[in-house]
């Protein structure tokens, strides 16, 4: 696997060696060992969450609260997705910029987001199957969102807004400058 770093401290963008032939192809989508040496990061996943959505779907951008704050690898197995993460982390000199990430079944990508970062997508082909691997269990008491409208973030989400299809809870998140960050490094 190769390990790319972003801009943002923590976040990973991971490309599988991915074999392939006649047959289909074959892929780790993950192995505990190589993403420890290849990162540096021991990483306990517990829990797996996995999501189907059409086109023009925006989720986010959300993050559990300490004590229950969640490092999460993310993929999507079918379709494509711009996969967003928002440092919401204060004191970190990346505070509120982001990184966007097409995310499909055929370049096999992943995402992987430290705690701290407020997470999302956008679907952008016909559906789209999103999977999750979290280090921490949901919490729903620990859910927090920031809205992922937020002018001031300057996010291309590549939906027009005609499309756009978020859920009541994903309205109602509040700007980042209206946001009082558990996060701070």
């Amino acid at each position: 696997m190769e390990v790319i770093r972003t801009d943002i401290e923590g976040v990973l963008i991971i490309e599988p060696k991915v074999f392939g032939d006649s047959r289909g192809y074959f892929f780790e989508s993950f192995n505990a060992r190589e993403f420890r040496e290849k990162t540096g990061l021991e990483i306990n996943f517990v829990q797996d969450n996995e999501s189907r959505s059409h086109y023009g779907v925006l989720r986010g951008l959300h993050f559990q609260r300490p004590p229950f704050a969640q490092s999460k690898l993310v993929r999507c197995v079918q379709g494509a997705v711009l996969d967003v993460v928002v440092d919401i982390r204060r004191g970190s000199p990346t505070y509120g910029q982001y990184v966007a990430v097409e995310l499909t079944e055929d370049n096999h990508r992943q995402m992987f987001q430290p705690k701290g970062i407020a997470h999302g997508f956008a679907v952008l082909s016909e559906t789209a199957v999103f999977q999750y691997k979290c280090d921490e269990f949901y919490h729903p008491e620990a859910e927090g969102g920031i809205s992922l409208l937020d002018a001031s973030l300057a996010i291309d989400w590549r939906i027009p807004a005609d499309k756009a299809l978020l859920s009541e809870k994903d309205t109602k998140h509040p700007l980042l400058k209206d946001f009082e960050t558990p996060f701070t490094v």
